[in-house]
């Protein structure tokens, strides 16, 4: 075999890698287009199921009930939200309270609540948001303890109160659970043994609530 013969054919051999490279390198390309494409219709996905769980108002904060929005804007009628009355820190059933605002108050018609076994009820069956704010300031050389709140066995709220706090204490939970029409939440406070002296409940800032999700 002479020698040109076998530089063409060296030469074709070349051709023929340089064509397999290049053709990798572009299968390579796509396919790794193709992942991002999938990530980014899988984040899209995502967050069009993960938005309409966000609250449609500002949790715990009554201003939203009052002022001059109106309360359609609000769908009132899927929203309750209770403020607390009292400021004792022991194991008791926690009292609650409407608010009041423009002619009406801050429970909706598609919820009831008993004022005297301070209990709240939706009136159907769905998926809820709930929500416990708890705000709690220590009056006078306060020691370390631990306050917990139950909502029945759908949300346990465990807030820390540190020695000595010169500020107030702020914790807030929450939950997404399945409620039917004869689930009655009562918020259930429980203390340590010893007395949380000079400990108390700030009413303005404790508050419990929920919404209809869908």
């Amino acid at each position: 075999m002479d020698v040109e013969s076998l530089q063409k054919s060296e030469r074709r051999r070349g051709r023929c890698l340089d064509v397999f490279l290049v053709t990798s390198v572009l299968v390579l390309f796509m396919l790794v287009a193709a992942v991002v494409a999938g990530g980014v219709m899988v984040t899209m996905e995502l967050r069009s199921k993960v938005a309409p769980m966000r609250p449609p108002i500002e949790v715990g904060t009554p201003a939203k009930l009052t002022g001059d929005t109106p309360a359609p804007a609000y769908k009132m009628q899927n929203l309750a939200y209770l403020e607390a009355t009292s400021s004792q820190l022991k194991n008791f059933t926690m009292s609650w309270s409407p608010v009041l605002f423009g002619a009406g108050k801050s429970i909706g018609s598609h919820f009831h609540f008993e004022p005297t076994q301070h209990s709240l009820q939706p009136r159907s069956e769905g998926h809820y948001f709930i929500y416990l704010n708890l705000n709690v300031t220590c009056t006078h050389r306060c020691n370390a303890s631990l306050l917990t709140v139950h909502l029945g066995d759908k949300l346990t709220c465990k807030m820390e109160l540190p020695q000595g706090a010169v500020t107030p204490v702020s914790k807030q939970c929450w939950t997404v659970a399945h409620l039917d029409d004869q689930m009655r939440l009562v918020a259930q406070m429980i203390v340590p043994k010893e007395e949380l002296t000079n400990w108390k409940l700030e009413p303005k800032g404790s508050n419990f609530g929920m919404f209809l999700m869908d």
